[in-house]
């Protein structure tokens, strides 16, 4: 395995730690700037808590359309915001 192929497999391994046991979403290589749909802020995310913000909004998506999701995951979704970045959850989640 080539010298840049094991950082980048290590630093995936560091970002999943970041995430929790329970987060069964993909894992972005990249962040993005995300826009909130209500009040169209924007806030730049990294790729772990964009990873965690679509998982959010997908299972709200859900919700809001009436079919199955795990509430429980959508609120340990939300948990992890608050505490991992609390700015970004008041201007893309709150």
């Amino acid at each position: 395995m080539k010298q840049n192929e094991k950082l980048l497999k290590n630093m995936k391994e560091l970002d999943k730690q970041r995430l929790p046991k329970w987060f069964n979403g993909e894992l972005y290589d990249e962040g993005a700037t995300v826009q909130n749909r209500f009040s169209g802020e924007k806030y730049e995310l990294n790729n772990v808590e964009l990873s965690m913000y679509d998982f959010v909004m997908g299972a709200t998506m859900c919700m809001e359309m009436g079919m199955p999701c795990n509430v429980t995951e959508l609120r340990q979704g939300l948990s992890w915001f608050r505490q991992n970045n609390s700015e970004a959850y008041m201007v893309l989640l709150d």
